[in-house]
């Protein structure tokens, strides 16, 4: 476990001053790039050196590592090497197709792929002749084949959904043409089932598609998957009247390792659960994992006789590397190096709320997440810096393995000393956040930080 010593925050001004005469250096470099985009325009009829193009890929990468070193808002863990994955570089990889079926384009990686697709299977407790999944380009393609399959075992159902759902649920249901229901959200995140039960009991003629949020995008919060199936059975609804659909986008995978959460399994009537395998295993590129049952893939797939496979999938072609760097990830660290990871993202999520805290920040913690919610930063520019993700009045730091204690003490430092320019003459005053994230949670002068934390 991570040293927490040197919670004084004077105690850590001089090193914080460094720091930030390091970072001042640090952003006019990377201005000078962002400003200089005419050297990444394509204009050379006759091409270019390998050694040109080298030094302007070795630039980027440099620009790339600074930017990495602040990257808190977005989950997305930057601690990460398949150097040894490099020998497959060379080659096209290709995985059109169904995963267990193998296709006639022998260049993929299937056997790869239906490994991960069985340990997850595990994971989530379906048997492996009773599953079916891929490997997808992401969430969002995770969320898509999700709700198609319920929407195809119900062509009449209406998607039920938080009001603090990804971006992505609403626009598949403006895809799809679903009628979609926005169930107010509680303080925490989670979806409200006072609420979902009146929407339910208001619309019992029809059946029901529930997108379930196994954490939440801005606070991380986990809908409480055994009182959202209690509230379907107390309105009526058999389980061939409903379908749950399990977005665990980044909780997915973590959930399971933590002893006292709500088990996410294919024991209760669920029908698909997601995860993004960039977001807390780690992948140079987006890509998801989907699983579903194996007895709704009829519905939606077709032979197709150019791949000799079976096309069950949203996308045709699809990255035949990603299931090789989910599988090393998975292979390398196993179960036990992964349950370290997840304590570890946790207990530095809390100290960061107690540091937090503590500088007199409102900032609220759910329970079983490592997304640390608090009031928005004043200067767009410190937002930018340290690559916060924000709405309205609140932002969020996702702590992931790559987010050091110092990583952290630094950002506070510096949130601090901006918060003393902000505020310095009284005009204006910390926002009042108690709606977000409760009263209890606020720093504003009305509700005064509880310190009961």
């Amino acid at each position: 476990m991570e040293s927490v010593e040197g919670n004084n925050m004077a105690v850590k001004v001089a090193f914080i001053h460094d720091a930030n005469k390091l970072s001042r250096v640090e952003e006019r470099h990377e201005n000078v790039d962002e400003n200089n985009n005419d050297r990444f325009a394509i204009t050379q009829c006759i091409g270019e050196t390998d050694t040109h193009l080298g030094a302007l890929i070795t630039r980027y990468a440099q620009t790339l590592t600074n930017y990495s070193l602040r990257n808190l808002g977005y989950p997305t863990n930057q601690d990460f090497n398949y150097e040894e994955l490099a020998p497959l570089l060379q080659f096209h990889l290709n995985n059109a197709g169904d995963p267990f079926l193998g296709s006639s384009f022998s260049l993929n990686s299937m056997k790869f792929e239906v490994s991960v697709l069985d340990w997850f299977a595990k994971l989530w407790e379906i048997e492996k002749n009773e599953y079916w999944g891929y490997v997808t380009t992401g969430g969002t393609e995770d969320n898509l084949h999700g709700i198609l399959v319920g929407r195809e075992q119900l062509p009449d159902g209406i998607l039920y959904t938080s009001e603090d759902s990804h971006y992505s649920i609403f626009k598949i249901a403006r895809m799809y043409r679903m009628q979609c229901v926005k169930v107010a959200s509680l303080i925490s995140g989670e979806i409200d089932c006072v609420q979902l039960e009146t929407s339910l009991l208001a619309n019992k003629d029809k059946s029901a598609i529930i997108n379930l949020n196994i954490g939440t995008t801005l606070k991380g919060a986990i809908d409480d998957l055994d009182l959202v199936i209690k509230t379907l059975d107390k309105c009526g609804f058999t389980n061939d009247q409903f379908y749950i659909h399990c977005d665990g986008a980044l909780y997915g995978i973590m959930v399971p390792f933590m002893k006292q959460a709500q088990r996410i399994s294919f024991k209760k009537p669920i029908g698909s659960v997601t995860i993004s395998g960039h977001k807390f295993l780690g992948c140079p590129s987006p890509c998801g994992v989907l699983i579903t049952r194996l007895k709704y893939i009829n519905a939606l797939s077709r032979d197709v006789d150019i791949i000799a496979s079976r096309d069950a999938t949203i996308t045709g072609s699809r990255c035949g590397h990603a299931p090789i760097f989910l599988w090393y990830a998975l292979k390398k660290r196993g179960l036990t190096g992964l349950e370290n990871e997840v304590h570890k993202c946790i207990f530095k999520a809390r100290y960061l709320l107690n540091q937090l805290r503590g500088a007199g920040i409102g900032a609220m913690l759910n329970e079983y997440s490592n997304t640390v919610v608090f009031e928005r930063p004043l200067d767009d520019n410190f937002t930018r810096r340290w690559n916060l993700a924000s709405n309205k009045n609140i932002a969020h730091v996702v702590v992931l393995k790559h987010v050091t204690i110092e990583m952290l003490d630094t950002f506070v430092c510096e949130f601090v000393q901006k918060r003393s320019v902000w505020y310095k003459d009284g005009q204006v005053q910390p926002l009042c956040i108690s709606k977000d994230v409760g009263s209890r949670n606020c720093a504003c002068s009305i509700h005064k930080l509880s310190i009961n934390y």
